[in-house]
């Protein structure tokens, strides 16, 4: 049994022991027949969104199946994790939980196997890079629910008064568009570098993707200070950073800052995700989206990310998950992709969504998902590597970045071994 395993186990045994004396359950509710979702919530509190659309899923599963309860509980993104953590310390563990990752479930034995709780059917639905991303040694546990990939974003008309005729495609072309940029005065800041604790993961990845390296090897092993990796840094320190065509510090200054840059057509250039696309409009920016620049070529496999549906096995309800998790993704899917404009992660719901006409500004994003690369989801160490990388990989674009790697690599072997 690993250590985190027994610790938890532990924890829960004693939790549930206590809870039992005072008359409760554990395993979510007591009733066999009533499973407990819970849920992120994807909108703000005015909207309540995510709760309607939960609500609206449940009242019409219990209408086909009246031998089946759900019930819903939708959290702030913010708190969710913290909130399943104590339900699982407690022993009120739910049945469903819909959020960001799986991994440490996974290493606490707490969840079934997709093949458990998925028919062939909705199993085969799904688009094949996002279910194995939900894979740990092999083994499905992660059901994707939402996905996103990423693009290059550009202004188009900063790049017609910089004079600059196409969007890059190798960093060396990225490199002399930010120029032209600065020198024609076109935007404030040529490319928009965010390495802040937001999402410095997700910035370093897709550069190190540009140059054939990444966080580990095919086998699993952490390579955060690889020569590859390094070799990306110095060249954005050379020819991004030093020349003042990016922020004066990327590893201080977040991506909500550089969305809302460029959505106020202060930047040029950046990497984005779909939520841009709706901000630019917003910012009546004029905007254009390409493959993001590579250090020879264009991305062949871009930054893909997903948010995971997980099913617990502590209250034994495997029939009356895969029955309601059948439901919710050969019929809910649509709904709740459209009302976010998410890209989807079942074949199906791509179909819709590429021939219906009503998601064109999608159209580069569903393109990226067949070939998308992921974090090491899987393992269970990657949230605490992910959140050191968050802490001080941005430190690599000024300082010294073998330094900087090599403190992260040795972070994250601690981490991969205690795991």
């Amino acid at each position: 049994m690993n250590k985190r395993a027994a610790a938890a186990g532990a924890a829960v045994l004693a939790m549930a022991l206590s809870v039992t004396a005072c008359g409760g359950d554990s395993g979510g509710s007591g009733d066999k027949n009533t499973i407990k979702l819970v849920a992120a919530d994807y909108g703000d509190k005015k909207s309540n969104a995510s709760k309607i659309y939960w609500d609206a899923v449940a009242k019409d599963f219990e209408k086909q199946h009246k031998d089946i309860k759900v019930d819903v509980q939708v959290i702030n993104w913010n708190d969710i994790d913290k909130q399943v953590k104590t339900m699982i310390q407690s022993g009120n563990v739910p049945d469903l939980v819909q959020t960001g990752g799986y991994a440490d479930k996974v290493a606490d034995d707490l969840l079934y196997k997709a093949d458990d709780v998925l028919s062939p059917k909705t199993q085969k639905n799904l688009i094949p890079s996002f279910a194995k991303a939900g894979e740990v040694d092999g083994t499905q546990y992660g059901i994707p629910w939402v996905s996103s990939s990423r693009v290059l974003f550009y202004n188009k008309k900063v790049f017609k008064k910089a004079g600059i005729k196409n969007p890059p495609k190798t960093w060396d072309e990225l490199a002399d568009a930010a120029k032209k940029i600065k020198s024609s005065k076109a935007a404030d800041t040529p490319y928009a570098l965010p390495l802040g604790p937001e999402e410095a993961q997700g910035e370093m990845m897709m550069w190190e993707l540009g140059n054939g390296g990444g966080y580990t090897d095919n086998s699993g092993k952490y390579t955060i200070n690889s020569k590859k990796n390094v070799e990306t840094f110095k060249w954005l320190q050379s020819n991004l950073v030093k020349p003042g065509l990016t922020y004066s510090n990327p590893g201080t200054t977040d991506r909500k800052t550089a969305f809302a840059d460029f959505a106020a057509g202060k930047a040029g250039m950046l990497n984005g995700h779909p939520s841009l696309v709706q901000m630019a409009k917003q910012g009546k920016v004029d905007y254009g989206v390409t493959a993001i620049p590579g250090k020879d070529a264009p991305l062949k496999s871009t930054l893909g990310v997903a948010d995971w549906m997980m099913a617990f096995k502590d209250g034994g309800k495997q029939k009356q998950i895969k029955t309601f998790l059948d439901f919710v993704y050969s019929k809910k899917m649509l709904k709740f992709d459209e009302m976010y404009n998410f890209p989807p992660v079942t074949q199906d719901a791509l179909k819709t969504m590429q021939s219906n006409g009503k998601h064109e500004d999608l159209k580069p994003f569903f393109d990226e998902l067949a070939n998308a690369k992921f974090y090491p989801l899987g393992d269970p160490a990657w949230d605490v590597v992910s959140a050191e990388i968050k802490k001080s990989g941005g430190k690599a674009a000024k300082e010294d970045p073998e330094k900087v790697l090599g403190d992260l690599q040795k972070k994250a072997e601690e981490a991969a071994a205690n795991k």
